[in-house]
């Protein structure tokens, strides 16, 4: 796919491309693991790297047989990742997303928020960093029925942005996320995020290491 020329719409994800969370994430996961007794390998770990936290847990309950209530570990994980958050004053937005966003929102596009984080997580972040002004939707992973890699995040992104898919673009730093932007037949741009650097990307439309690349583009 061809980068398309008439860009009217922009969907960020947000864990690893507006904000640098993934390492608070992925110490409230392993606290949480560590809490029921389970060794999540790195390989395991990596199958989980931007789908919601529900289907998260879901898949580890059945891949070690566990008695436990998957909404339940949910909470539990959720208490941790506050902590972290809220206790952590280096916590910052990812290096040159800032003048991204604000370049596209002079511009006139459109800006919609698709995450897998749960919605008072992502307002969580867009009230600590000023973001909410920016963007003319949210959505949340966790409430949809499907989890990426399912495109229907994206898709009904496309819908709250009032764009056509032709005319949108997405930007992630998970496969994952690429798969479910892939399968909305939707131009992705892959974000080489430093702390995600187990994820490859390779089926990105086109694949950045740094936002100041799409500043010429958008």
């Amino acid at each position: 796919m061809k980068v398309p020329k008439d860009i009217k719409c922009v969907i960020f994800d947000m864990d690893g491309v507006i904000i640098d969370s993934e390492d608070i994430h992925k110490k409230a996961y392993y606290e949480t693991f560590t809490s029921i007794g389970v060794n999540v390998s790195d390989e395991l770990y990596k199958t989980l790297t931007g789908s919601s936290t529900i289907n998260a847990f879901q898949k580890l309950v059945a891949h070690f047989n566990l008695d436990l209530n998957p909404e339940e570990l949910v909470l539990d994980k959720r208490k941790r990742y506050v902590n972290f958050f809220e206790n952590d004053p280096t916590l910052h937005l990812v290096k040159g997303i800032e003048e991204l966003i604000k370049h596209c929102y002079n511009k006139g596009l459109t800006l919609v928020l698709a995450s897998s984080s749960a919605m008072v997580n992502i307002d969580r972040v867009f009230d600590r960093f000023h973001l909410q002004e920016f963007f003319t939707a949210k959505i949340s992973g966790a409430d949809l029925t499907a989890s990426k890699p399912h495109p229907e995040i994206f898709e009904k992104a496309a819908i709250l942005g009032k764009t056509p898919k032709e005319n949108c673009i997405v930007i992630e730093d998970s496969d994952n996320g690429v798969k479910a932007a892939n399968d909305a037949r939707i131009f992705v741009f892959g974000f080489k995020n430093p702390m995600a650097d187990d994820q490859t990307l390779e089926k990105a439309d086109f694949i950045i290491n740094n936002f100041k690349r799409l500043l010429k583009l958008l």
